[in-house]
């Protein structure tokens, strides 16, 4: 079958690899159906490594996915708790927790001491034709929602416990620096639990007319001004008391930090390309903020199923292009570039 490896940075390559064999107790097979590219990918992409995690041998990328279920072993029971079945059409978490250790236990398997990946070194992801994945990271998808959809409920698992641990206010202000797919979602959920206004930041035109689109009420153009100014204008130079940060991090954290009000609450969702993170103490500590590390998600795929499905969240308005399995290098590669007014970039693999 077909997969597409990562060598090294902008080494991607597609390979003959073997077929996964037949699902052991609590696995299941699937045909992969749609893939989605996100910045994690990029950084891996461009860099061969993403934080700390070096690329150090071909890896497969891809952790935004759905698929159908063509195989299955013993006791596959999803995440729901029901019996899984050939046929069904699956949405899948990436998270691979161990499910024992102390943080698990306590609710939080994104906090797992054990903690692994699809799509991160050195557990290969979904960009190939056939896999195998356990059975309690399967969400089975309602008929009304596309592979792309299925595939775009992971990113909207993440935007939704960044809104979780942000602690939104009704008829409150928020800001949310970065209007890509992430942020959008930030910024819809955000409209969806009553906060407002909502105030978006980016340094693209295009990602800042689909803020409007998801919920913005003033978009912020960073290449028109500096942002802190900005934000600091529309709040009568209060600030704002939450902010979240979907960027790439880098300034965007001091940024961040700065258009706060006092006692605020900052959101860091981004992954900074350097692995650093920049702010001024004194006016961190001085604000008395509280600044907290968004980390993946916790089992968000049922009420992520349950927006998109009433149309609450309309996923498939984020996707702005598509490509066949043997062109992953190039998506990913228009992706990193920011090309062609690029939002989602989507790869398809079975439709059906």
């Amino acid at each position: 079958m077909k997969a597409a490896r990562l060598y090294g940075p902008r080494d991607m390559r597609i390979d003959d690899v073997p077929e996964p064999g037949a699902p052991q107790a609590g696995e299941v097979l699937i045909r992969v159906g749609s893939v989605g590219v996100c910045g994690s990918d990029l950084h891996t992409y461009e860099d061969g490594r993403i934080g700390d995690t070096v690329v150090r041998d071909p890896l497969v990328l891809g952790h935004e996915f759905a698929g159908t279920v063509v195989a299955v072993g013993p006791d596959a029971i999803d995440g729901r708790g029901a019996p899984l079945v050939v046929g069904q059409r699956v949405a899948v978490e990436p998270g691979l927790p161990c499910h024992h250790c102390d943080r698990c236990e306590h609710g939080h398997p994104n906090l797992c001491r054990h903690l692994g990946f699809m799509g991160l070194w050195p557990q290969d992801g979904a960009l190939q034709e056939r896999m195998i994945v356990p059975a309690r990271n399967c969400f089975p998808m309602p008929d009304s929602l596309s592979m792309d959809e299925g595939a775009l409920l992971e990113p909207l698992g993440v935007a939704l416990h960044a809104i979780d641990l942000a602690k939104l206010r009704v008829a409150e202000p928020v800001a949310v620096l970065g209007c890509g797919p992430i942020g959008l979602m930030i910024m819809r959920l955000a409209k969806l639990a009553g906060a407002g206004p909502i105030y978006a930041v980016d340094q693209f035109g295009w990602r800042l007319d689909a803020a409007r689109e998801w919920g913005a009420d003033e978009v912020i153009d960073m290449t028109a001004g500096d942002p802190i100014d900005a934000v600091h204008a529309l709040t009568d130079g209060c600030g704002v008391p939450r902010v979240i940060e979907a960027a790439w991090a880098g300034d965007a954290v001091r940024q961040a930090v700065e258009m706060t009000d006092l006692g605020a609450r900052v959101v860091l969702v981004g992954i900074p390309g350097d692995d650093s993170a920049y702010f001024k103490h004194s006016t961190a500590r001085r604000k008395g903020l509280s600044l907290i590390m968004s980390r993946r998600m916790k089992h968000t795929y049922p009420r992520a199923i349950r927006l998109a499905e009433s149309g609450a969240v309309t996923l498939d308005r984020l996707v702005t292009h598509r490509f066949p399995l043997e062109q992953a290098n190039e998506a990913h590669a228009l992706n990193a570039a920011y090309q062609d007014g690029v939002i989602k970039v989507m790869i398809a693999l079975d439709q059906a």
